[in-house]
């Protein structure tokens, strides 16, 4: 770099010999006095800066300006500018290194040499640190590394177990999310859900108009006092105008099943560990409206969470539905020459418009108001009203416990058996796909959850799933 005319040395402490300020009143490396001392003589320059010279004239710097020598110990020769006329339109410039320097003290200046500690200012500053490069090299490799392969911290084929695509069924889903076969996307955990429960079974699914999977489902399987096999299914479908509806359904399907796998074994009539279990899940879901007063300030129209609830029962040759709101439970017997049925009643305004005599059946649903809700699990609920009906087959069938997600699509009990395959009994997991698939072809504009509970239940032992 060019080098920039130095100036005179400041003055420095008698005691130490650090620069310091004139007004200064005490040395700031050794504290010394110096108000009661004369002020030290300023030193010469340490380099002896070189000027052109104009022909005949001494040099400033030599020794008629009353300057050392050139060579001696307390002064440098700088390399002369080129000579006038050349190429050159600046003075050739020099690092600091090309030449020698002394420091504050006179000591000689050996970049990147330690000096003795006899050689050390007396200020206690160290000026033999190194000097330090221009750019610092990367840090080598670790030589026990060298060799080796990487190996990644966590094995996601080895930490998770190996799904195959929901839209194929043939293709292997790689670490990404997709079918490595047909490419499809797979779905988050909720947003598609299969589960089996020794011989019960249910598939829930976002849709495809949903942002989110609001329903949901609890399976399970256990043994009466007696021995005998009981199957059971809960189907909750969240109310999309209210507050977490996702969660209010969770909570109702959680509690519902629980409590029909503890009061089933206890040798409780399964009609009345019905209503129990209903009036569980509604309070599951009421206790989820009571959260912080300062919550509900910030937002206060909303509605406090709610749901749908419809559940069955298969024990001791009896089939029992519970119901709160328009999610159905149908009957499918496996002999398709017989009448299927549908075993429960909406509590919609559709149904009320029937009931009441003002609308058939296919004016009532078709009607924008079809869906409006009259009955539903949650804190503003007008009252809770279980429903629960006992059935006694006389053949064997399947029972179709679903949301409306699903009988938007198959909504007489007639095309419901027209939908599901005929082996349904035997194979429900594999039904209950077909029946989700089937709403989807149709459109899949809300979520969609179905169980199969096969009629009489299999026996599968005693414990619950």
């Amino acid at each position: 770099m060019s080098q920039m005319p130095q100036q005179a040395a400041p003055a420095t402490c008698p005691s130490c010999a650090e620069p310091v300020e004139p007004d200064d009143l005490f040395c700031g490396a050794c504290g010394q006095d110096l108000s009661v001392v004369p002020a030290p003589p300023q030193h010469h320059p340490t380099l002896t800066m070189t000027r052109p010279a104009a022909p005949g004239s001494p040099a400033p710097g030599g020794p008629d300006a009353g300057s050392p020598a050139p060579g001696s110990a307390d002064g440098v020769d700088w390399p002369a500018p080129e000579p006038p006329g050349s190429d050159s339109t600046s003075p050739k410039t020099h690092l600091p290194t090309d030449l020698p320097g002394t420091d504050s003290g006179g000591h000689p200046l050996h970049p990147g040499v330690p000096r003795s500690p006899a050689e050390q200012p007396a200020s206690g500053v160290r000026f033999d640190r190194p000097a330090e490069p221009e750019e610092y090299p990367l840090q080598a490799p670790d030589p026990r590394s060298a060799g080796e392969t990487p190996v990644p911290e966590r094995s996601e084929e080895h930490a998770q177990p190996v799904t195959t695509c929901v839209a194929c069924r043939a293709g292997r889903v790689d670490n990404d999310g997709y079918c490595e076969n047909c490419g499809h996307a797979q779905p988050r955990e909720r947003d598609h859900m299969e589960r089996e429960s020794g011989p019960v079974a249910a598939v829930s699914d976002r849709g495809l108009r949903h942002h989110r999977n609001e329903d949901s489902f609890a399976l399970g399987h256990t043994a009466l006092p007696d021995g005998s096999p009981a199957t059971l299914a809960v189907v909750c479908d969240g109310v999309s105008s209210a507050t977490r509806p996702d969660e209010a359904s969770a909570a109702a399907a959680r509690a519902a099943g629980d409590t029909l796998l503890a009061a089933l074994p206890r040798g409780t009539h399964p009609q009345t560990a019905m209503h129990e279990a209903i009036v569980a899940a509604a309070q599951a879901v009421n206790a989820l409206a009571g959260e912080p007063d300062a919550a509900r300030e910030h937002d206060p129209h909303q509605n406090a969470p709610a749901c749908t609830i419809v559940s069955s029962v298969v024990a001791a040759g009896l089939l029992v539905v519970g119901w709160v709101g328009d999610s159905r439970a149908y009957w499918v017997p496996d002999d398709r020459t017989a009448p299927p049925a549908r075993l429960t009643e909406d509590d919609s305004w559709a149904a009320q418009m029937v009931a009441a005599g003002l609308m058939n059946e296919a004016e009532a649903y078709a009607d924008e108001r079809a869906h409006a809700i009259t009955g539903w699990l949650g804190a503003d609920a007008y009252e809770l009203d279980p429903h629960t009906a006992s059935f006694k087959p006389d053949r064997p069938g399947v029972v179709v416990v679903c949301t409306d997600g699903l009988w938007n699509y198959a909504e007489t009990a007639q095309e419901m058996a027209e939908t599901i395959p005929a082996d349904a009994a035997a194979r429900p997991l594999h039904s209950a796909r077909v029946l989700v698939g089937h709403a989807l072809d149709g459109g899949g504009h809300d979520n969609v959850t179905v169980a199969v509970l096969p009629f009489p239940a299999p026996s599968q032992g005693a414990g619950s799933a």
